[in-house]
């Protein structure tokens, strides 16, 4: 078995900007990526720690060094992009400034003993492979959420001053966004910590109670998705792109495997667009669903599908909101996964004014 793999490559003493190194690796006695980063440390050598636990970034996947061969093989293949855990840290190859990591224990600085500081070690690979660092450098960090939820489990009686100090920090847990998604074999229990943190602090609401409308108020009543039907367009000349979120719709994957478009999938077509508090932060929410919109544009998408009415009227009703935050056009067209399933039928003229009603018009028919 052979692998092709790009390994990043920077020195902050010398190079302006990075640049990645092409490595053909033929697997022969080496059970993990570990062994494949050492063998080609041994003829080019490059910086990283040598260590399992060492965080990397896998094809825009956050992992560790430890993973087998086989799990790297089959979870992305034998073309392999291998970067440091925050591109924008990067001090020399893989290795980085984690200055800002350990700068938030401040929040807690008054609760923590060095027992627990060696504990936050181990979340590390959660405060960058949080999407929302992206987009707010400052954010307080998911690796902080989950030493309070520990902190409040060993000292119940802090619980009010812990849960204080989390919701005294200005770019707070109203701005996580979920690591599912980012992280390989991501453990349930990071997420429902940071959830259980959320519902203390009572700052979620679910997305069907949400308002969603920022701009413009264009309810559309999108009928059903007909599990019968048969495809009399199968839409080859067209680039399609599809908002999965966190949890892909089945319907639209097979429709989509069943057509001959170009299917787009670009990162932010799989992220949390925060919804759950976009009542006390739509701002945010805006910039994430921004990019969602842009990187459908940007690749050429003709029409982004979404399979649930809360994202179509996110996406589509909240154009200026987005253009505000974004400093871009916003001009991809959107549809819903009931409305794609219709044009593939052909099934016009029961879409033709339904169409016209959207904020932008697909104008396909």
């Amino acid at each position: 078995m052979k692998l092709e793999i790009s390994l990043f490559r920077f020195d902050y003493k010398s190079d302006y900007l990075p640049y990645y190194t092409k490595n053909y690796v033929k697997i022969k006695n080496e059970k993990s990526l570990l062994d494949i980063l050492n063998n080609i440390n041994i003829e080019h050598p490059f910086e990283f720690r040598s260590a399992p636990h060492f965080p990397l970034v896998i094809n825009g996947i956050y992992t560790y060094a430890s993973i087998s061969i086989d799990e790297l093989v089959n979870t992305f293949g034998t073309d392999l992009v291998i970067e440091p855990i925050s591109i924008r840290r990067a001090h020399t190859d893989l290795m980085i400034n984690d200055a800002d990591f350990h700068e938030r224990l401040k929040v807690l600085s008054e609760f923590i003993t060095d027992e627990d500081k060696k504990n936050y070690e181990n979340y590390k690979i959660y405060f960058y492979a949080s999407n929302t660092i992206n987009y707010e450098y400052d954010y307080i960090g998911d690796s902080i959420l989950l030493l309070a939820y520990d902190l409040i489990e060993k000292n119940p009686n802090l619980e009010n001053d812990i849960l204080e100090a989390i919701n005294d920090y200005d770019t707070s847990i109203e701005y996580n966004t979920s690591l599912k998604n980012r992280v390989y074999m991501l453990d349930s229990k990071v997420i429902e910590k940071i959830n259980t943190i959320k519902e203390k602090l009572k700052i979620t609401k679910p997305i069907k109670e949400q308002n969603l409308f920022l701009d413009k108020k264009n309810k559309i009543d999108f009928g059903t998705f007909d599990e019968n039907y048969t495809i009399k367009h199968n839409f080859e000349d067209f680039n399609l792109a599809y908002y999965k979120g966190l949890k892909e719709d089945t319907q639209v994957s097979s429709l989509l495997e069943k057509l001959s478009a170009k299917i787009i999938n670009t990162p932010s077509m799989n992220t949390d667009l925060a919804l759950e508090t976009f009542h006390i932060n739509s701002d945010f929410s805006m910039k994430l669903a921004s990019t969602v919109m842009l990187e459908a544009f940007d690749n050429n998408a003709d029409l982004l599908i979404v399979d649930n009415d809360e994202i179509f009227y996110l996406l589509d009703s909240n154009r200026k909101a987005m253009e505000k935050v974004s400093g871009r056009a916003i001009l991809t067209p959107v549809i819903h996964k009931n409305e794609l399933q219709k044009l593939v039928s052909g099934d016009h003229e029961s879409l033709k004014e339904q169409l016209k009603k959207h904020i932008v018009d697909p104008e396909i028919i």
